[in-house]
């Protein structure tokens, strides 16, 4: 693929402050819910953003819909045409965008996709769809836990991390959502470092 291409990643505590200048300081990552959720769970989204990535969140509702991304032979929506919309939706202080959608989402090649995103690029989606799979109704904490797994690694994603060999890291692939249960919500030692590099080249620009 050529480089000037962006490559989308998919899914079936950084405890160090990076020093940033006064126009990072400035930018947000954006939580944008599509449709109605909790706003517990948006916040505790949130919050685990910033605890990763250093960034200060904002939620904004980006689009309404996603009714444009259906597909009628699948009965699911095509996640790369949304994250896409969201790109293109988004506002000058963001510096990165992430959706959170309770529709089933898909790429061709794969059954489903937990989440998808543009490697290196602005925006990325989570789909709460299946992330129920196998708890009771009410089951609240272990759903969160889930969650707020596929938006740190979906985020990392669009901070150029690629997918790792760890089992517990967060960057780790899921085939399964018992992968998603067994990695924690923190990043290894490696990713860790590479996250750092590239909020520093980011700071720099």
């Amino acid at each position: 693929m050529p480089e000037n291409k962006i490559k989308y990643y998919a899914l079936g505590p950084i405890s160090h402050r990076v020093t940033r200048n006064a126009d990072t300081l400035r930018e947000n990552i954006i939580i944008s819910p599509i449709g109605d959720f909790d706003s517990n769970l948006i916040s505790l989204v949130g919050q685990e953003v910033h605890r990763i990535f250093g960034y200060r969140t904002q939620t904004e509702p980006l689009i309404q819909h996603v009714d444009f991304a259906f597909d009628s032979t699948r009965n699911q929506h095509r996640s790369t045409p949304i994250l896409e919309k969201l790109a293109d939706m988004a506002p000058p202080r963001a510096i990165k965008i992430l959706g959170i959608t309770r529709v089933d989402l898909f790429i061709p090649i794969l059954t489903h996709v937990y989440g998808e995103a543009q490697l290196g690029g602005k925006a990325c989606i989570i789909s709460t769809h299946r992330l129920n799979e196998g708890l009771g109704m009410g089951v609240w904490k272990p759903f969160t836990r889930r969650v707020v797994k596929e938006a740190i690694h979906e985020l990392g994603h669009t901070f150029n991390l690629r997918h790792c060999q760890s089992h517990t890291c967060c960057m780790h692939y899921c085939r399964s959502i018992k992968d998603v249960d067994r990695k924690s919500e923190q990043l290894c030692r490696y990713c860790k470092v590479l996250l750092e590099d590239t909020i520093k080249r980011l700071a720099e620009k």
